[in-house]
């Protein structure tokens, strides 16, 4: 599965004062880590987000955001939102906070 470049830019320009960022191809889209542990990232019509346990509710009632399911299963702490969130800086910075609320709790790699 390919990922919208346009999404990419997106995140990109929401990560681009903070260090330690990198990009990394995984699961035919591209995510973002940050110290090492993954953060967000684009996929073919959205982005997913790593919310964390704690935050996976407050992610959930974001209009645009469901649970991450690639496998057919949800993987919690993680949330696939659609295009028009992606395209919303609102909502989008809202499912970021949380996502580095919780990465930013976590060890670096």
């Amino acid at each position: 599965m390919a990922y919208d470049e346009g999404l990419a830019s997106i995140l990109r320009d929401d990560l681009a004062e903070r260090e330690n960022v990198t990009e990394k191809k995984m699961f035919g889209g591209l995510c973002f880590m940050l110290d090492g542990n993954m953060l967000c990232g684009v996929h073919k019509g959205g982005g997913m987000f790593r919310v964390g346990k704690d935050n996976h509710t407050a992610a959930l009632a974001i209009e645009g955001a469901s649970p991450m399911a690639f496998t057919g299963r949800p993987m919690g702490g993680m949330v696939d939102v659609d295009e028009d969130v992606m395209a919303d800086d609102t909502r989008r910075g809202q499912v970021m906070a949380l996502a580095l609320n919780f990465v930013t709790s976590l060890p670096a790699k």
